[in-house]
C-alpha cells in the first residue's frame, strides 16, 4: 500500500477510501425509491402496515412493510446487497470484502425468513428491479388472503 492511500483513509475505516467512506454512507437502509413506491401502492389499495419495524422483538431484524394481524413479512432487497442473480456484479475494488459482506447477508436473510416462518409468519421478499405494481398487487392479494384465512 502506498502512503498516498493510507492518508487519505479515514482513521478505523474499513473504506478504501474518504470519498468512498463518504459514497457508502449515503447510501439508505430504509425508504428507498422502491420501497417508498410499493408503500404508496399498498396503501393507496387500503392497506396499513408498520415501516422498518422487527416482526419478532426478539430478532433484530426488521422488515421494510410489516402486517402485524396477518403475520406477513415483506422484504424489497436491493440487488447489490443482497445478491441478486440477475444484477449483482463483484465490485473491482477489494471483492473479497464486498463478496463476503453480501454472501454474509444472503445467509442472514435465509436465518430471518427461517425464524418467521417458524413463528407462523409469511415471508414476502422482492428485488428492487422487479416492477412495483405488480409487488404491490401481489402483496394486496396475500394480505387479504391471510386476514380472511385467519379469521375464518
Amino acid at each position: 500500500m502506498s502512503d498516498d492511500w493510507t492518508a487519505t483513509r479515514p482513521e478505523g475505516s474499513w473504506a478504501s477510501s474518504a470519498a468512498r467512506r463518504r459514497n457508502m454512507q449515503a447510501i439508505r437502509s430504509r425508504d428507498t425509491k422502491p420501497e417508498r413506491l410499493i408503500r404508496q401502492l399498498v396503501h393507496a389499495n387500503g392497506l396499513r402496515y408498520r415501516v422498518a419495524t422487527r416482526p419478532l422483538p426478539d430478532l433484530r431484524r426488521t422488515a421494510d412493510l410489516v402486517f402485524r394481524p396477518a403475520k406477513v413479512a415483506v422484504f424489497i432487497d436491493g440487488c447489490y446487497w443482497h445478491g441478486c442473480p440477475e444484477h449483482y456484479v463483484s465490485p473491482r475494488t477489494n471483492p473479497g470484502y464486498w463478496s463476503d459482506k453480501v454472501a454474509r447477508n444472503m445467509a442472514r436473510d435465509r436465518d430471518t425468513d427461517k425464524h418467521l416462518q417458524e413463528a407462523g409468519w409469511l415471508v414476502m421478499r422482492f428485488w428492487e428491479h422487479q416492477d412495483s405494481d405488480t409487488c404491490a398487487l401481489t402483496i394486496v392479494n396475500t394480505v387479504r388472503d391471510r386476514r380472511r384465512a385467519l379469521s375464518g
